[in-house]
């Protein structure tokens, strides 16, 4: 089995978010890996509306925070894992998380959620997940939540 020293979670706010953190924190336990968590705001709806970008990343970044307070305690206090860090940018989403997040961290492995798009929707937006795939230079592993339902016995949940 490969070993891993930075992994990266792309974290999308939905459901999936929590899953993806688990399975990271949780193969990050097991290879004594740094882990970066990022997630990007997408910054085309506010485009043409003069939002404070700086501001709206500042919120995220305080919500996300908050919204995953125990899994980064338990993860900041694991001596198994050297560093856990949370990022948050804005822009356009694929290519912001590539350009801003994943390169600069250089991880071996990429870890992010299904989001389950409709076929029509993805022929336009494209997915998130299959970009990485394509795009990733490291493994990348998409968690789809519902299989860690099935593994309680998982260390990172409750």
């Amino acid at each position: 089995m490969a070993k891993y020293n930075k992994i990266f979670a792309a974290l999308d706010g939905a459901a999936t978010q929590e899953a993806v953190v688990r399975r990271a924190l949780s193969i990050a336990h097991d290879n004594n890996a740094e882990v970066v968590l990022g997630h990007v705001i997408d910054s085309v709806p506010y485009e043409a509306n003069g939002i404070d970008f700086a501001a709206l990343i500042d919120d995220g970044h305080d919500r996300i925070e908050e919204e995953l307070k125990k899994y980064l305690t338990r993860a900041r206090n694991d001596e198994c894992i050297p560093s856990v860090d949370l990022q948050v940018r804005a822009g356009r989403v694929s290519e912001c998380l590539m350009e801003s997040l994943i390169e600069p961290f250089n991880p071996d492995l990429v870890i992010c959620g299904v989001r389950g798009l409709s076929n029509f929707k993805y022929a336009f937006v494209g997915s998130v997940s299959t970009y990485l795939i394509r795009n990733a230079p490291c493994d990348v592993l998409v968690v789809r939540p519902e299989t860690l339902e099935e593994h309680p016995q998982d260390e990172w949940h409750d």
